[in-house]
């Protein structure tokens, strides 16, 4: 029988400045999508850097 072992991700803490207006369109949209702003960025990003041109 197997167990389960929670585990926590690891991840580190930065900070970004960004300007208000940005701000204001990424809360928008993560409420939208009812995600986190965290969520929603990590998500940008990631899928920014997939599909950027090599």
């Amino acid at each position: 029988m197997s167990h389960f072992k929670p585990q926590k991700p690891e991840k580190d803490l930065i900070s970004i400045r960004i300007n208000k207006d940005l701000l204001h369109e990424i809360d928008s949209l993560s409420q939208k999508n009812e995600i986190s702003r965290n969520e929603f960025i990590v998500q940008s990003i990631l899928f920014a850097i997939k599909n950027m041109e090599k």
